[in-house]
């Protein structure tokens, strides 16, 4: 996720996602300048277009411009609604395993350092799993081992996540029986280990739950059909400065519609997706210092 200062308009303009999204879309705007150019010239040119009777109007494009502009208002908060639950997901995820290593702090005694040692690492090892599960991928480097074959058996299940919690309810459900936690504790820790799953078929259902594709593809249609008209709008009234018109909407049109599709899943490694490599090294950092 980029971190930057709103009071700084220079730099926001200049920044260099503006280049990427520049780059980005570089093909389809020189296309459409090609495009306008050819118009520009048949329409003038060869038919003389702007000597006759018939003259076009922007009156037709103005009303479509409304109607797609509501569009795409509803395409990017759509968008940003799914970009903001998972940062909601995240923070709670902070929060619940602060609260459980806190719990495990204050119900295991500091000389049973071998169940705080293991709890230290394997909180963490859930963050980490999931981050990358939403991924597509588990990075075991990334994963600290509390026994020689962990990294072995847990390649033997498709989903990392779930396995290392159903670890965590085992290894709690341990303790209990040992006598080193009482019943109600037990209950108490019972609230953040469901969290933990919770959290991540939340995560699951906003990766795995795309906006429909009918509406995908009729705002990407509506799109496509209103640039490629649009130099007949403007052609007879404007001229060749026609070109720049319609780059300028295109270039305007086309980077809502990236931005709507690169933060739509916010647990890749797009530059707007959230932090969660961050985040995970910060749950890290919190659960270690509390149990360690």
């Amino acid at each position: 996720m980029v971190k930057y200062n709103p009071k700084t308009w220079f730099s926001l303009i200049f920044h260099s996602y503006s280049r990427q999204v520049m780059k980005t879309l570089t093909p389809t705007l020189l296309f459409m300048v090609v495009y306008s150019a050819a118009v520009c010239y048949v329409m003038l040119d060869y038919f003389k277009l702007h000597e006759s009777d018939f003259q076009p109007t922007i009156a037709m494009h103005s009303l479509l411009g409304i109607v797609l502009g509501l569009f795409l208002v509803f395409r990017t908060n759509t968008a940003y609604d799914r970009w903001w639950e998972g940062r909601k997901l995240w923070g709670g995820l902070v929060n619940s395993t602060r609260n459980f290593a806190l719990k495990l702090n204050a119900y295991i005694t500091t000389e049973n350092h071998e169940d705080r040692d293991w709890f230290a690492k394997m909180i963490p090892n859930f963050v980490y799993a999931m981050k990358e599960h939403l991924r597509n991928g588990v990075q075991f480097n990334e994963l600290e081992p509390v026994s020689d074959d962990f990294s072995e058996s847990l390649k033997k299940y498709k989903h990392k996540p779930n396995r290392i919690s159903a670890m965590l309810y085992a290894k709690v459900n341990e303790l209990y029986r040992k006598g080193t936690i009482t019943g109600d504790q037990l209950i108490n820790l019972d609230k953040e280990l469901k969290d933990f799953i919770d959290v991540i078929g939340a995560c699951e259902r906003i990766k795995n739950t795309p906006i429909p594709y009918s509406y995908m593809m009729y705002v990407k249609k509506f799109i496509f059909i209103y640039i490629i008209t649009l130099p007949f709008a403007f052609v007879t009234q404007s001229g060749y400065i026609t070109v720049l018109i319609v780059v300028l909407i295109t270039f305007v049109l086309m980077s809502v519609e990236l931005i709507a599709e690169e933060i739509e899943d916010p647990f890749g490694r797009d530059l707007n997706d959230l932090p969660t490599d961050e985040l995970a090294g910060k749950i890290k950092d919190n659960v270690r210092e509390t149990l360690l």
